[in-house]
């Protein structure tokens, strides 16, 4: 067996980019040039990326599909993509560019706010989030529908009460609209500990979403990528090519929430048809 003589003994060596899943963080599709978080892209570049992305041989699909077939040993093909916030442009823009190139994604809504707007955003603009009728649009349109908290709280160093009734009570809340099992969710501006990642299992989901988890990186604390509107083409390839790097921390592919009994959250609603 031939050695690295550059490699430091025991140093674990970095995995092709297509051995990790990769997670696409998207936000806001829309035409407005307003925006000072960088978290909205315009239909032609949301296209032009999924173009991208399909000419490499990859195609988009919500994050649950996209864990079960890493499971099975057949994701070397998939990318997963998330939107967050649960924003009703998603319908008008989003959903048809995904359906011409083939795909699907998650959508990690906000159920203590439908039908609001992005008041946590200081800065504006505001933004339309999806109603009850639009959530349930997008779940019968193929769509995963995830949880994104209840009312977008940071969720590090938050208190036991709130903690259970951002993920407890908005996975029942999302599973009552929508009429479907809720399994995924993500942490608001990406904030976790491992008070937060209890919480999150205990309340029922199998995994959940957050950004660059460092050590905490795991089933429930997937790492994305965040895509902006001035990602082309180049700035795509060199993200991917980057992975492995930026993925320095183990990536196990699932720890499985906790056992009926010992959870927070009921997996079946009373009065709920789950599909």
């Amino acid at each position: 067996m031939t050695t690295d003589p550059h490699r430091a003994p025991g140093a674990r060596r970095p995995r092709p980019a297509h051995a990790i899943p990769w997670l696409l963080m998207y936000h806001s599709v829309d035409h407005s040039t307003d925006d000072p978080y960088r978290i909205t892209v315009t239909p032609g570049r949301l296209r032009r990326q999924l173009s991208w992305l399909c000419s490499r041989g990859l195609r988009g699909v919500g994050v649950a599909e996209l864990l079960r077939a890493y499971a099975a040993g057949r994701g070397a093909g998939l990318v997963g993509l998330t939107f967050d916030d649960g924003y009703a442009d998603f319908v008008e823009h989003a959903l048809p560019a995904l359906r011409e190139h083939g795909c699907t994604a998650t959508v990690f809504a906000l159920p203590g706010r439908v039908g609001e707007d992005n008041a946590w955003d200081p800065l504006g603009p505001r933004k339309p989030l999806l109603t009850e009728a639009g959530l349930r649009a997008v779940a019968d349109a193929g769509m995963e529908i995830g949880s994104h908290g209840l009312l977008h709280l940071r969720l590090s160093g938050a208190g036991t009460a709130t903690l259970r009734r951002e993920t407890a009570h908005s996975r029942a809340e999302l599973q009552r609209v929508t009429g479907q099992r809720v399994t995924g969710f993500c942490y608001p501006y990406g904030a976790v500990d491992q008070r937060a990642i209890d919480a999150v299992r205990t309340a029922g989901y199998d995994y959940a979403c957050a950004i660059d988890a460092g050590p905490l990186t795991g089933p429930y604390a997937l790492p994305r990528s965040h895509v902006r509107q001035a990602d082309n083409a180049w700035r795509l390839a060199a993200k991917r090519l980057l992975l492995p790097l930026r993925r320095r921390h183990p990536f196990p592919v699932a720890a499985g929430p906790l056992p009926a009994g010992q959870r927070g959250g009921a997996d079946t609603l009373p009065g709920t048809v789950v599909r």
